[in-house]
């Protein structure tokens, strides 16, 4: 069984740095309540593949009917 990974940015070495500006941790912690985020079609079709070799988990957003 694999064991999980816990990312905490305080104990990370690039924090502050511009390699941490460009970390999807980053970006997904530092965004607003209610906003999105978005994926281009060569993102998701990338999760796709690498859900699909089993490397992550698949994604499970399921839009709401009329969205």
């Amino acid at each position: 069984m694999l064991a999980g990974m816990r990312i905490d940015c305080d104990e990370c070495v690039m924090q502050g740095t511009d390699v941490c500006d460009d970390c999807v941790v980053t970006y997904l912690t530092r965004r607003q309540p209610q906003e999105a985020v978005v994926l281009d079609l060569d993102e998701e079709r990338a999760l796709r593949r690498l859900a699909g070799a089993g490397l992550v988990p698949r994604l499970r957003h399921v839009a709401r009917g009329g969205a």
